[in-house]
């Protein structure tokens, strides 16, 4: 795709502020994946959040490698570990994705699953907030209307349940700013998660390693149907997080809002009807 032809130095600062058909394809496959991850997320619930989100990371990195070897970019990531306004830039976006996916792992683990949908229900206007406000997207009668619904609706929920939805808002917060972060990121989508993954493997690597030498960790220490389970974060992780990297690059992010319907929406029912 465009952006992966494209060297480091030579992409913009921002994606371009338009949709394409390629674009669509990526977003609904990704959102599709994610929209079936509970399914993943509740079979390694047994296992402690933090080590199943450090798994995660650790087999996202050869996954993005390989992908970035055939596609022949892996010099772009030395690029951008050498500019340390892309690396600055890398490591916002993946402490946001690392908040995300413990939040979100943590929630569907100890039977918040309703919570989560709730927070990716919400994000969408976040994020078509966010359009208006930081990309100057302008934003049609109803995207407003939409976005004032959602205010109101956190408000009931809050009188309520006596507090604020902390889960369903740490969901949307997060994932919104990465979402504005991502885009902005000037780096191809592969490589860019290539880096983020990178990052967060640096102290994740060394706490995996603690675990297993202390008999705490289940991938060596566990049952080979958790060693099995914990490979797979890779895949589970690194597949439709790239997908959706590549869309961001070819939609306008008040359309990836909208299109963040399509999880939420199997996780809810998910929710109700399978967990």
């Amino acid at each position: 795709m465009a952006t992966d032809t494209v060297p480091v130095a030579a992409q913009p600062a921002g994606a371009k502020n338009e949709d394409t058909p390629r674009g669509f394809a990526f977003g609904i496959t990704a959102y599709l994946l994610w929209g079936v991850l509970p399914f993943y997320l509740k079979a390694v619930a047994h296992l402690p959040a933090l080590e199943v989100l450090a798994h995660r990371a650790i087999w996202s990195v050869p996954i993005a490698g390989l992908v970035l070897i055939i596609l022949g970019r892996t010099g772009d990531v030395k690029t951008a570990i050498r500019t340390p306004r892309m690396l600055g830039m890398a490591c916002v976006t993946a402490a946001f994705i690392t908040a995300n996916w413990g939040i979100y792992v943590w929630a569907v683990s100890n039977g918040h699953a309703i919570d989560a949908a709730l927070g990716y229900f919400i994000n969408p206007l976040f994020s078509i907030l966010m359009a208006a406000l930081v990309l100057k997207e302008k934003l049609l009668p109803m995207q407003k209307a939409a976005i004032g619904l959602a205010v109101v609706g956190v408000a009931i929920l809050t009188w309520g349940s006596g507090g604020l939805p902390w889960v369903s808002l740490a969901l949307t917060f997060t994932w919104g700013f990465y979402a504005l972060f991502r885009k902005t990121l000037p780096i191809g989508p592969n490589q860019g998660f290539f880096l983020e993954v990178l990052l967060i493997s640096i102290p994740m690597l060394p706490y995996l390693i603690w675990l297993e030498a202390t008999g705490q960790g289940h991938f060596l220490n566990g049952v080979g149907y958790d060693a099995a389970l914990l490979a797979f974060a890779g895949i589970a992780t690194a597949v439709p997080l790239m997908i959706y990297a590549n869309a961001t690059k070819l939609l306008k992010l008040s359309t990836i809002g909208i299109m963040q319907y399509i999880a939420p929406t199997m996780i809810f029912l998910t929710a109700v009807f399978i967990f």
